[in-house]
């Protein structure tokens, strides 16, 4: 009798909790509560990949610059503005290319939730573009360069801060968060062994790009010298014509073997100095700033654009 007593209470007990999830529709009355993700936002590529290689397929990241567009003349829509808004962590670099994030910051009242906010370029020791000697500039005062990626040892400064931030607002995570980040800083030393190694049998340590200059930060870790068309962060696109014949001379007179373009560049200028020095080729160096809609469907990540440029540096070097 006290069995079947205890029988029925079971069996009364186990229809309530039926019905009680049935009524919510939520996944809490199973074994196992599904975990609320991180919601992250992202301004670009670098902090969106280096964001999910740490957190894996525990956290929702958004990137808002669309792939395949030019990140010098990103203006975010209305939605992005909500997308920051209704975020747990908001990620951007800082300098010139993310001057547009300071608007948004500064409209997001007061009394509301506010995301987290981080700003990648306070991890680092950032420089301000330089205007060097042949240099086409409209610009009345250069700003901070914010391809702070491009050194090695930036990325694993930039890796090491997400890492602690991601860490802090997800502690049930923690442990795999810092496991991932590991992992990528000992890809990333990698990849700056294999550079490093291009650069010391180098037979020259100049660099040529007749484009806009985002490798600031590369050359400085490298020790390596460079010429450009405009800075790093210039809105322009169209040089003057001092700027193409003092590169053309450059190339004639150092006998540079290869000049640089940068991705989602019209590479006319590269044209016209490959067609009057026919010895010189022109070639794709990658900032990695962000991607073509082909590279990111394809999972293109920070670690595999720049190995795309090792060949590329090694035959400039030599």
């Amino acid at each position: 009798m006290i069995n079947k007593k205890i029988s029925n209470t079971t069996f009364r007990v186990v229809i309530l909790v039926l019905l009680l999830c049935a009524a919510v529709s939520s996944p809490a009355c199973a074994a196992v509560r599904k975990e609320k993700k991180l919601n992250i936002v992202t301004s670009a590529f670098p902090p969106y990949d280096f964001t999910r290689s740490i957190t894996g397929d525990r956290a929702e990241i958004f990137m808002l610059l669309k792939p395949g567009s030019e990140p010098h003349s990103f203006d975010p829509s209305p939605s992005d503005i909500i997308k920051i808004r209704d975020c747990d962590l908001f990620v951007y670099v800082g300098g010139e290319s993310d001057s547009w994030v300071n608007g948004i910051l500064e409209s997001l009242s007061a009394n509301e939730k506010k995301p987290e906010i981080l700003r990648l370029i306070d991890s680092v020791n950032a420089v301000k573009d330089e205007l060097m000697e042949g240099m086409t500039s409209y610009e009345e005062e250069l700003g901070y360069d914010g391809h702070i990626w491009t050194s090695p040892a930036n990325a694993k400064k930039i890796v090491k801060t997400l890492s602690d931030t991601i860490c802090r607002l997800d502690r049930r995570n923690a442990k795999l968060y810092q496991r991932n980040a590991d992992s990528e800083i000992a890809r990333i030393d990698e990849l700056d062994a294999a550079f490093r190694t291009i650069v010391d049998v180098g037979v020259r340590r100049t660099i040529i790009f007749a484009d806009r200059f985002p490798f600031r930060y590369f050359t400085d870790y490298y020790n390596l010298n460079y010429y450009a068309a405009f800075p790093g962060c210039s809105s322009e696109t169209d040089a003057g014509a001092l700027t193409v014949s003092f590169l053309i001379n450059k190339v004639r007179s150092e006998k540079i073997p290869v000049v640089f373009f940068v991705e989602f560049s019209n590479e006319k200028m590269a044209d016209v100095v490959i067609s009057v020095v026919p010895t010189t080729k022109k070639l794709l160096l990658h900032s990695a700033h962000n991607v073509s809609k082909a590279d990111f469907e394809g999972g293109a990540t920070y670690i595999s654009i720049m190995k795309r440029n090792l060949e590329n540096l090694k035959e400039a070097l030599n």
